[in-house]
């Protein structure tokens, strides 16, 4: 007996691609069928864009799935999924849309399967609106594993915006279930590192005087640690013109934060961070829900400010597993700093096919 789908309100909360990311994948693992409609339906473009089409393409062949509605600018889809193959699997923005979002949704899939998988993964590198494949790669790569979890991440080509023309290739290893995870303890911070970069025709000494003021942002601050940014010219490995720069600090107990953004707002945004005492940032926050979902046991992250992102993760995670999330709020003694602690008891979803 076919269970009817669950129905999924896509303008809710966050109201945008993420419903669908966190649906799909979630979708894809637990066999539920899922129709989700009013898809970015406060966007300025409503329905469907390159990008999501691209990912829920890759989340129904990974999953076998049969997906309806799947055309640029549909504000209605339906995926019943199917069983889900490892083996390779290749998504093509065929713009700069962002390969750490498609790797968002095929990764909690790839992790369900019977064998490693192989994701090719096409389009921007180092977007705007949407994470660096640096973040991906130093941040979240290493607190993912926390979680069990094991992938490779190959950065063959960068593409930036508005042409993309990027490429990773990512190795996923299965998993037969996925561990609880506790970061509650920031300890100090031990490290801060980066990269400033330029491409194409921008000229070298912006990456250079990028990574200088983001140093003496720093400084100002936090006196007593070596600072490193490299500046890098990007030549053959880019597709496209850009320039960015990441700066990652890392903590004593191995939380690892970061900021991408222009020269001094990244350095600024990640002081910011390290203020508050959490243990994650706020763009990891969102990431870690479904895995927090997923696992089997209790996980218990102290972050900043809940962002809406994670807030609507959390929805969508609560709606199509048996996962339960509390928020609680933690006033610090010594700081003037409130920091919030997400709880989840996961739902220790298991791999049937190992």
């Amino acid at each position: 007996m076919e269970r009817a789908a669950v129905e999924i309100d896509g303008s809710v909360m966050e109201g945008g691609g993420q419903i669908l990311r966190v649906s799909a994948a979630l979708s894809c693992i637990t066999g539920s069928a899922i129709k989700i409609t009013k898809v970015r339906a406060g966007r300025s473009t409503p329905g469907l864009r390159p990008q999501h089409l691209s990912g829920l393409q890759l989340v129904s062949d990974l999953c076998s799935g049969s997906l309806q509605g799947a055309t640029i600018g549909s504000t209605d889809i339906s995926l019943t999924p199917g069983k889900i193959q490892s083996g390779n699997h290749t998504a093509d923005t065929q713009t700069a849309g962002s390969v750490c979002l498609l790797l968002q949704v095929a990764l909690p899939c790839a992790l369900f399967a019977d064998a490693s998988s192989q994701l090719c993964l096409k389009g921007g590198t180092n977007a705007e609106m949407a994470p660096q494949i640096d973040y991906t790669v130093k941040v979240f790569k290493p607190i993912i594993e926390k979680f069990g979890v094991h992938f490779d991440c190959d950065i063959r080509m960068r593409g930036y915006y508005p042409k993309g023309g990027g490429e990773v290739a990512v190795t996923v290893n299965p998993v037969k279930e996925l561990q609880p995870v506790i970061m509650t303890e920031r300890g100090n911070i031990t490290k801060i590192y980066g990269r400033a970069f330029v491409a194409g025709v921008l000229p070298y000494k912006l990456a250079k005087d990028m990574s200088s003021a983001a140093v003496r942002t720093i400084r100002k601050e936090i006196k007593d640690l070596y600072i490193n940014i490299q500046a890098l010219q990007e030549k053959e490995m880019a597709c496209g013109n850009g320039n960015g720069i990441i700066i990652i600090a890392e903590s004593s107990t191995g939380c690892v934060f970061a900021e991408h953004k222009i020269g001094i707002e990244a350095a600024e945004m990640l002081l910011r961070n390290i203020r508050h005492n959490g243990c994650v940032d706020e763009f990891l926050q969102d990431q870690l829900i479904i895995f927090m979902a997923l696992a089997k046991g209790t996980s218990r992250i102290r972050t900043g400010a809940v962002t809406l992102h994670t807030q609507t993760a959390i929805h969508i995670a609560e709606r199509l597993t048996q996962a339960k999330f509390t928020i609680t709020k933690s006033e610090d003694e010594l700081s003037s700093n409130v920091t919030y602690i997400i709880e989840c008891e996961g739902s220790g979803a298991t791999n049937t096919h190992l």
